[in-house]
């Protein structure tokens, strides 16, 4: 064999063995490639990358593009893909300790937000282990408020409007509201709120930036009433596939993305109140009786979380208050 040819032969060696190397996970997310959660995660994927010298390639399938919204967990706990996002008080009817962080006016502020994830991590981790799944890291969305296509002084005033729900717990304010809930993943929100399938929704700044909330309802109150978050993870198998220098390259990585997301979410929230606000939309605190018909609620529902939750949600409350 000629030179030229043998180090031909020897570089296309070398090159299939660093294919062969090269372990490639796909990441499933509900939200657009500009959200700041996506965002967030195209930077985390990025660190993966760079950290483990290409080893591990996280592609991200944003948009709810690979699987929708509801079909992420299970996609990701059934090993179809290998990470995953999901906004976890969205399971809380499969746990009701997932649905901590959306109990409304428990923790309205990043840093109670910050304190209930501290006290509540461990007892998550531990229901993902058993599903066969390992929490990387996690993100809060702004505070919650309320859009509407009227304006709304009181609870009252929100008796009849479709609101639009996400969760087990802003369906259940819905009801104590006498609305109608609708439940609506956050890719197709847009066009429900354009056909008039709903009127009302509770959710953050960010939504509302997304979906362009202004050009079909006209006000917003910053309720401020609870601070969820999104949730990534992995399939446990995968996980424990890779050698421990990439494990401990994607656990750097997943660190240094849940400071920066909670740095970031609080950062845009008065941003995106402001565009909202720029585009013409009427932005509010709540009025004195919204704000206490909503506390009222609140209470209600902590005394029924608590129930539900048994024991370890009671743990967790009384840690987060001590």
């Amino acid at each position: 064999m000629k030179p030229l040819q043998a180090l031909a032969a020897l570089c296309a060696a070398a090159a299939c063995a660093a294919a062969s190397a090269q372990t490639k996970w796909d990441m499933p997310t509900p939200y657009p490639a500009t959200n700041f959660h996506t965002e967030n995660i195209a930077q985390f994927a990025s660190d993966v990358d760079k950290a483990t010298g290409g080893k591990l390639k996280i592609t991200v399938h944003s948009n709810g593009s690979l699987f929708k919204a509801t079909e992420i967990k299970r996609a990701v706990q059934g090993g179809q893909a290998q990470l995953g996002e999901i906004l976890i008080s969205g399971y809380s009817n499969e746990d009701p300790i997932f649905g901590v962080d959306s109990v409304p006016f428990l923790a309205t502020s990043y840093s109670q937000a910050a304190k209930l994830w501290k006290v509540s991590k461990k007892a998550i981790e531990e229901r993902f282990a058993k599903q066969g799944m390992v929490v990387l890291f996690s993100v809060p969305w702004p505070p919650q408020g309320i859009y509407s296509t009227k304006p709304i002084a009181s609870m009252a005033d929100m008796k009849g409007l479709k609101l639009r729900t996400y969760n087990p717990y802003t369906s259940r304010i819905a009801e104590l509201a006498g609305a109608q809930p609708v439940t609506i993943q956050v890719a197709e929100l847009a066009q429900a709120m354009a056909t008039g399938a709903v009127n009302a929704n509770i959710t953050s700044g960010a939504t509302g930036y997304d979906t362009k909330a202004w050009e079909v309802v006209k006000y917003y109150y910053d309720t401020q009433a609870w601070i969820p978050k999104n949730v990534v993870f992995a399939n446990r198998a995968a996980f424990d596939a890779l050698d421990k220098p990439t494990q401990q390259a994607v656990r750097k990585a997943a660190a240094a993305a849940e400071a920066r997301g909670w740095k970031v979410s609080e950062e845009k929230n008065k941003w995106y109140l402001e565009q909202l606000k720029k585009n013409g939309m009427h932005v509010a605190p709540p009025s004195a009786r919204l704000k206490s018909d909503f506390h009222k609620v609140g209470d209600t529902m902590t005394r029924e979380w608590l129930q539900a939750a048994g024991p370890d949600g009671k743990a967790i409350v009384d840690a987060y208050r001590k």
